[in-house]
Formats: C-alpha cells, sequence, structure tokens
C-alpha cells in the first residue's frame, strides 16, 4: 500500500489526492441519497420500449434544443461518475444507468431495457420503489432476464 501511495505522489500531489478523497465521499452520499429520488419520481412505465416518450415536443425548438443539450451534458456526467464509480464507493451501475436515460443516442431505450432487466437491477430498483409506496417498473416482456 506504501509503495501505491509513493508511486501516486510522484504524479499528485498530496493535496489534490486529500481533495479528490473528499470529492470521493460526497458523491457517494450525494448518489445515495440523488438516485433513489429520482428513480422513486419516474413513471412505473418509464424503461417500456412499447410506450412512447418525447421530451420538450411541445416546447419553442430554441428552447428544446437548450434543453436537450443540457440534458446531455448532464448524462454525461453521471455516466463518467458511474464508470468512476464502479472503482470508487458508490452505485456505479445504477449512476451509469441514470446517465444513459439522461443522453440521447440511438438504440438507447433498448439499452436501457437491457440494463434495467438484468434480475439484480430489476430487483434492487423495484425494492427502492415499493419502500416509497410507487408502482414497480414494467419492462417488455423480451427484456426481463430470467422469465
Amino acid at each position: 500500500m506504501n509503495d501505491i501511495a509513493a508511486f501516486l505522489q510522484q504524479w499528485i500531489s498530496v493535496d489534490i489526492l486529500i481533495g479528490l478523497t473528499i470529492a470521493s465521499v460526497f458523491c457517494f452520499i450525494g448518489s445515495l441519497i440523488a438516485i433513489p429520488w429520482i428513480l422513486v419520481r419516474l413513471p412505473s412505465d418509464y424503461f417500456d420500449i412499447r410506450v412512447s416518450r418525447h421530451w420538450m415536443q411541445a416546447h419553442h425548438p430554441i428552447l428544446r434544443i437548450s434543453g436537450l443539450v443540457t440534458k446531455n451534458i448532464i448524462g454525461i456526467i453521471f455516466l463518467i461518475a458511474g464508470f468512476i464509480m464502479l472503482f470508487l464507493p458508490g452505485e456505479g451501475l445504477l449512476t451509469m444507468l441514470l446517465g444513459i436515460s439522461f443522453m440521447d443516442f440511438p438504440c438507447k431505450r433498448k439499452l436501457e431495457a437491457r440494463i434495467i432487466g438484468q434480475p439484480t437491477v430489476f430487483n434492487t430498483i423495484n425494492a427502492i420503489r415499493q419502500k416509497f409506496n410507487k408502482k414497480p417498473l414494467t419492462l417488455a416482456p423480451v427484456y426481463i432476464e430470467g422469465q
């Protein structure tokens, strides 16, 4: 362990390492609060590809474009944070899923459904939703693994 610390100190100052540690703790605590808060507020059919979703479709084009850019930037931040949380404390997979759900790209809904369809993820999210008396998520049967 001392070898790792000595190697890191060659490239990164102690102050930066302390700052990264503090940021990691805040991200961990923030993810423990934000992720359940967001998952509970999603409609139960949010990840069901049989239900169409159109974000801000009735708004002015400039407002829609700026909203889409902002939403994608937030999604990229969550995706990167989730990837980092795979190696640091935090809910990495759920944070990455949240990032993906914010972003817009081809076949996104199918990817979301495949991730949500994993029994561990699906059951974890539905357990969180059940604690807050929310209806469980629904998915197209083809995306629920183990059934």
